[in-house]
């Protein structure tokens, strides 16, 4: 891999994530022949996340196999990589980034593919060791050292998908699992009650203590951690905490040099940012979607990352399209798959199709009588061809959903 950095690039793209590497494949697939150059603060060339929180942290695959392309692609292409670099300042009169460890790099256009930086705690011994976060190699690589080394009591904070993901892993691994949740269920911000309550039960019935409306006190310990206080008193003791609690857009120096934005930086229908030739994708921009009868989201996912990278790429390269793909997601736990399509914000209905205690099931997600959104816990036929009723807007009884005899696909 190319390691040393020129000091003007065509497109420097920032951030060596799902994005920033799509945003870079992507131009060389569309026909760019300028200089690329990538900058990731990570040390590593450019691989998945989603598995750190999955069969990577739990030893099911080795760091080989997440790279989304081998080491020796990007030389193949002609796209630079400077790793283990961050941008602090953007000066876009000059075109020109500031790098944290000193000299500058111009730029033709600038995407910027920074995702955020984990959610950290702010209660007392929030610094102490033995408490993780979920965002980079580094962070599992640090969490499976210490299970490793003998760590068996985890306390897992925050009840969405990073949070329920690393439970279930923790239990394979044979932890003592704790996960709370401040709110008075688990994925409160992303799903329905139906999914929640199902969530967990399974995570109870798989040994976790899964505590509601649990409010966090403080982290106990001298130099590590050894427990975690609850605001009624109660201690939980345990040698690791993990936290799962959102992410911050990584935009400082965006949003310094003038980029209008408020979560995350602002991006128009072709991930333009309000800066003259700067992009934004991923996990930090946020977008008015269709998919939301036009309220500004920022997504977190993989999809979302890819696609807006794509959208990027062909603006650049002169073939300008809007972003409107159809969101979707997914989430791995014990032997659950759940697919999600659409985005379930403000619906007014929802639709059970299947039983729960089946460990099959859909919930349907309507707004106005319009199919708006699916989860799908180990359907993927029902994901599949519940796709096509997001994207029509389908309005279907509600009754003729919830009958799992006839298929989604025949449903006019």
């Amino acid at each position: 891999m190319t390691s040393i950095a020129p000091s003007i690039a065509d497109v420097v793209i920032v951030g060596t994530g799902h994005g920033g590497a799509q945003a870079a494949i992507s131009l060389r697939q569309q026909g760019f022949s300028g200089s690329i150059l990538m900058i990731g603060r990570d040390s590593e060339p450019p691989y998945e996340r989603p598995p750190l929180s999955k069969d990577y942290l739990s030893g099911e695959k080795p760091f080989e196999r997440i790279l989304i392309r081998p080491p020796q692609f990007w030389d193949e292409r002609d796209i630079a990589l400077l790793l283990g670099t961050m941008v602090s300042k953007v000066d876009p009169a000059a075109k020109e980034l500031t790098l944290t460890g000193g000299g500058t790099i111009g730029y033709g256009t600038l995407i910027w593919a920074a995702g955020g930086d984990a959610r950290r705690l702010s209660c007392p011994g929030a610094l102490l060791a033995g408490i993780h976060t979920v965002r980079d190699k580094a962070d599992t690589d640090r969490l499976s050292a210490e299970l490793a080394a003998g760590a068996t009591r985890a306390v897992v904070i925050g009840g969405g998908y990073i949070g329920l993901e690393a439970a279930a892993v923790l239990r394979k691994l044979r932890c003592e699992v704790t996960l709370l949740e401040m709110q008075d269920r688990v994925l409160s911000r992303v799903a329905g009650e139906d999914l929640s309550r199902f969530y967990e039960a399974e995570h109870r019935a798989h040994g976790v203590d899964v505590r509601l409306g649990a409010e966090l006190e403080a982290i106990e310990g001298e130099e590590r951690v050894t427990g975690v206080r609850l605001a009624g008193g109660e201690l939980i003791p345990c040698e690791i905490v993990v936290v799962g609690i959102g992410i911050v857009p990584a935009v400082g120096p965006l949003i310094a040099a003038g980029a209008a934005g408020a979560n995350g930086v602002d991006v128009d229908p072709y991930c333009r940012t309000s800066l003259p030739d700067v992009y934004a994708i991923g996990d930090c921009a946020a977008h008015a979607s269709v998919w939301a009868d036009g309220a500004v989201v920022r997504l977190e996912s993989v999809q979302n990352a890819n696609d807006m990278a794509n959208t990027a790429a062909r603006a650049i390269c002169g073939d300008a399209q809007r972003y409107e793909a159809l969101p979707w997601f997914w989430s791995n736990q014990y032997d659950l798959k759940l697919q999600t399509v659409g985005l379930s914000l403000n619906h007014d209905t929802t639709v059970l199709r299947g039983d729960p205690a089946s460990r099959s099931f859909s919930v349907i997600y309507l707004k106005g009588g319009a199919v708006i959104a699916l989860d799908c816990v180990n359907r993927t036929r029902d994901y599949a061809q519940g796709r096509k009723l997001v994207e029509a807007r389908a309005v279907i009884p509600p009754e003729t959903l919830m009958d799992v005899d006839v298929p989604l696909k025949a449903m006019p």
